[in-house]
């Protein structure tokens, strides 16, 4: 990097599907993340940030974006990212920094159409280089006796497609937890995790570089490797709230494949930051972990995402790096796209005037103890709506239907008690705040 140019280097980690409360900071739970509990010791930790939509693609979409939900123009998972729309990756390349993804990247989710070598649609975006694969799911269903997206080429080369196609199609019972047949090297977020760092190792020094991961875990099915495995035999775990669906012991062992897969990406952060570390840019380098919705592991007999409570909405948030002060939790409600805008400032550009993106830098560097009122979030498919907004402790949902739901997750975190009817002034107020953001134009 030029010594005139003290704009900082970015990392963006971003898992697939990673519920808040799932990482070491955690006591309540035994997960194993040490990396990311050292990033939150040199940084700052959101313990309220939630996803414009629970769903990859509109979550992603606004996060590219800098948009909210309702104006990102991705509704759900059958749009492609219009291409004349704007990205902050186009801005930042634009602006001389070489801008590198690897992983599930989920802009075209209705095309699919990925080349083999994932670069079919990454200039359009923004990018520089990169390899863009498609999610767990989509790449099995897509094969047909051949590849069509790196990772399940990389597979055939290796003669291994059709025994992950074989061993998938067992996991569509949730309940099936047995180890991936691949090997370590074949598990798919290993080969993500090691392209991105064969690019991070030959990027230019003469320029500052943003690099996004996107890890196919811990989406489900709750796929990990013998070794993974091997690593939480016998761990307990406490059981989803609310569900009578399965027993003890099945819960038990998805929840643990569940903390296999994030403390597995949890060590390839620890690879990274060594990485960037032999480079000489860690001092230089903003390091962001976050991931684009969370998993709702059964609770409220629920799985997945796309629906409003808090384990399908709320998202981890960890951010280190420089002027980044330490030792920091803030607890006001962020939204994952606000950091379009925070990448945008610590490039030194303008935020274009239509991104609904707030950077997070004012924050970071202890400028101010502010930031938003409130954030929302929402998903419109053939079978649910929904919107909400949340201030850090009520959260009010309003579906399609008319009905409302009115949460105090200070005092009702699991979400079970409405009180719709006992605060209909709060109700009301929340809701016209919401019904405000919804009716802003395009």
């Amino acid at each position: 990097m030029s010594n005139n140019d003290r704009r900082p280097n970015i990392l963006l980690f971003l898992p697939d599907q990673h519920r808040a409360d799932f990482i070491g900071l955690n006591t309540a739970l035994p997960l194993r993340t040490p990396n990311l509990d050292r990033l939150a010791r040199r940084g700052t930790v959101f313990t309220n940030a939630i996803c414009p939509s629970p769903l990859c693609a509109p979550s992603r979409a606004s996060l590219a974006a800098g948009k909210d939900y309702p104006r990102c123009r991705v509704v759900n998972n059958d749009q492609d990212y219009p291409l004349d729309q704007p990205t902050f990756y186009q801005m930042l390349r634009t602006a001389g920094y070489h801008v590198v993804g690897v992983g599930k990247f989920d802009l075209h989710k209705k095309s699919k159409r990925h080349s083999l070598d994932g670069k079919a649609y990454l200039q359009a975006w923004g990018f520089s280089d990169g390899i863009d694969n498609r999610g767990k799911w989509d790449a099995v269903n897509s094969w047909d006796g051949a590849p069509h997206d790196p990772y399940m080429a990389f597979l055939h080369s290796r003669g291994l497609a059709e025994l992950h196609v074989q061993d998938m199609q067992r996991r569509r019972d949730r309940s099936f937890t047995d180890p991936t047949p691949l090997p370590e090297e074949a598990y798919c977020d290993n080969w993500i995790a090691e392209n991105g760092l064969r690019l991070l190792n030959g990027f230019p020094t003469d320029r500052p570089w943003f690099l996004q991961v996107n890890f196919a875990g811990p989406h489900d099915p709750t796929d990990v490797t013998d070794a993974m495995a091997r690593r939480w035999q016998g761990t307990p775990f406490p059981p989803p709230h609310a569900n009578d669906q399965l027993d003890t012991e099945t819960h038990t062992r998805i929840r643990r494949n569940y903390a296999a897969m994030i403390e597995n990406i949890d060590r390839h952060l620890g690879c990274y930051l060594d990485a960037i570390k032999a480079r000489g840019e860690l001092d230089r380098t903003l390091i962001v972990y976050s991931s684009d919705h969370g998993e709702m592991l059964g609770d409220h007999n629920l799985w997945g995402k796309s629906i409003y409570y808090q384990p399908s909405v709320g998202i981890p948030l960890v951010i280190a790096g420089p002027d980044v002060q330490a030792h920091r939790s803030f607890d006001d409600p962020v939204i994952l796209h606000d950091l379009a805008a925070t990448f945008l400032d610590y490039a030194d550009l303008p935020i274009p005037p239509d991104m609904d993106s707030r950077s997070l830098r004012p924050l970071l560097t202890g400028m101010t103890t502010q930031h938003r009122r409130y954030v929302i979030s929402g998903l419109i498919t053939p079978r649910l709506g929904w919107h909400l907004i949340f201030d850090g402790r009520f959260k009010w949902i309003r579906e399609t239907d008319g009905s409302g739901l009115l949460f105090d997750l200070e005092n009702d975190p699991w979400e079970d008690h409405n009180l719709a009817a006992e605060r209909p002034e709060l109700a009301a107020e929340m809701d016209a705040l919401l019904q405000t953001e919804l009716n802003r134009p395009l």
